[in-house]
């Protein structure tokens, strides 16, 4: 939209007009990721103060309404996808295959632009850690963790998500 190119703005500073000219000129793309591994990921980089996964979780769920974080914060919280068409929304797990699609589709040489990603290796990565992590939960966490994230899991196919059971 080129009347606004200010890389600090955000959308919520323009009135209802603009952002619907805006939102209706720009190809919209969702990278949605399972909120489980969202956890995870999280806690994996330090950026909880918690010593145990268990503890971090914890943490997030008494404090979730004051939580600002967008790295464990639900997903439909922050990209409000029953509002905003998105033209494509790419899993993780499938960025080589979603990725190389929405450059073809926007005339782009995939092959030539895309890293090496190696989604089959994270993926099972993922899959070992989430085992050892849920674990690690009382039944209590599983179930308010499951409900802080209901909306997630409603929006997106998460089907093998920890939380969706």
């Amino acid at each position: 939209y080129p009347r606004h190119r200010a890389l600090e703005t955000q959308l919520s500073e323009f009135n209802l007009t603009a952002i619907e000219a805006m939102l209706g000129s720009y190809t919209k793309v969702l990278f949605v990721r399972d909120p489980f591994q969202r956890l995870i990921s999280t806690f994996m980089q330090g950026m909880g103060s918690s010593s145990s996964f268990s503890s971090f979780v914890q943490d997030i769920l008494d404090n979730r309404q004051d939580n600002t974080s967008v790295s464990w914060k639900p997903l439909v919280s922050l990209c409000w996808p029953c509002l905003v068409q998105y033209d494509y929304v790419v899993m993780f797990g499938f960025l080589r295959q979603e990725l190389g699609h929405l450059l073809q589709r926007a005339g782009l040489p995939a092959d030539n632009l895309l890293p090496e990603f190696t989604d089959t290796q994270v993926q099972w990565t993922y899959s070992w850690l989430s085992e050892q992590m849920f674990s690690e939960l009382s039944l209590q966490q599983k179930k308010q963790l499951a409900h802080f994230y209901r909306w997630d899991l409603s929006a997106f196919p998460f089907s093998n998500s920890f939380l969706s059971d």
